[in-house]
């Protein structure tokens, strides 16, 4: 009997959302739609200069996490937080969520980690990311009974910027696989792929991790190609299932031979894009760990990511388990 259905691992952030216009980016030097890591000092000076924001707890696998639970999944999550307020805030927020989480905090020092995001009118968003506490994460955090317990360990790839987390990492997928579990990675962000491509096809090709998730843009720059068929061919060849999301087309999952195109959900209006691969992976593991069919899972998936786009923040305000009921994926 497994206690967990996905345990997720990545970095505990506070997000902090606000709207801008486009100029505003420019003007800042904001890379638009990317993932951009900065200092304490420029953290600073970019809060300084937000318009009104929200406050609410993410981190990508955080998100997913979450979102495993909104379904009716059984979730739990590893990542580090400082003992300040902002980390007081995540704990209570994820916990809330009712995702299994013990990770120790660390000191006041470095201090919870927060992502400036600023949403433009187009629904994308930008995030300029302090990582903080999240650099403490490392083996000694890792709870070797929950990895063993969980049918899917999945982690960000952002994780592979703090340098102790990568260890933290493969210890995680040692336990998983010696307990006949499985280990699933989201290729987070395009410029996270460039920095670490092969690191990245090291661990699909070793079988260190056996189920991707990726958008169209991070599989183009994985394989270095501008070819979207020839990108999912060679994911095929290199992992045991990836599953792709391609915005407003929808999602495609791979799986040797077999191509399953799922269509987005309708949605009213795109209000913020923050979250929507967090939660297209939290759809499709709780439906995977469900034992459902690929194309069920690729709907959830694609539901609870069309659910997210249309609200502010990347964590769902409204029950997700709900929703797949409405939409006969989920049994009453």
């Amino acid at each position: 009997m497994t206690q967990f259905d996905v345990l997720t691992i990545g970095n505990a952030i506070v997000d902090i959302i606000s709207r801008c216009e486009d100029s505003f980016l420019l003007d800042n030097d904001i890379t638009k739609g990317a993932m951009n890591l900065i200092d304490a000092e420029r953290a600073t000076r970019l809060y300084s200069l937000m318009g009104p924001a929200i406050e609410t707890s993410g981190g990508s696998a955080g998100n997913t996490a979450a979102g495993v639970a909104s379904l009716g999944g059984r979730a739990a999550y590893f990542g580090k937080v400082a003992a300040d307020q902002l980390g007081e805030i995540f704990t209570h927020d994820i916990r809330a969520q009712g995702v299994h989480y013990t990770t120790r905090p660390g000191t006041t020092e470095p201090p919870t980690a927060r992502s400036m995001i600023f949403v433009t009118e187009d629904g994308e968003r930008s995030m300029n990311t302090y990582l903080g506490a999240c650099v403490e994460f490392g083996p000694e955090d890792v709870e070797p009974d929950v990895v063993a317990a969980s049918r899917v360990t999945y982690f960000e790839g952002y994780l592979w910027d703090p340098p102790r987390a990568k260890e933290a990492i493969v210890e995680c997928a040692r336990i998983a696989h010696a307990n006949g579990r499985e280990v699933s990675m989201t290729l987070s962000d395009s410029f996270c792929v460039h920095r670490y491509r092969d690191e990245f096809l090291d661990l699909m090709r070793s079988g260190t991790v056996d189920i991707v998730f990726a958008n169209e843009q991070e599989a183009l720059a994985l394989y270095e190609t501008e070819n979207f068929e020839d990108a999912l061919e060679r994911l095929a060849s290199d992992c045991k299932l990836a599953a792709v999301t391609m915005s407003e087309k929808g999602a495609v999952i791979v799986r040797g031979k077999e191509r399953i195109r799922i269509p987005a959900t309708a949605i009213e209006e795109l209000v913020d894009t923050t979250g929507a691969g967090d939660l297209f992976a939290a759809g499709f593991l709780y439906g995977y760990t469900s034992d459902r069919s690929l194309e069920d899972c690729g709907k959830l998936g694609c539901l609870s990511a069309g659910i997210v786009i249309q609200q502010i923040g990347p964590r769902p305000n409204l029950s997700l388990k709900k929703a797949g009921q409405d939409y006969g994926l989920i049994p009453v």
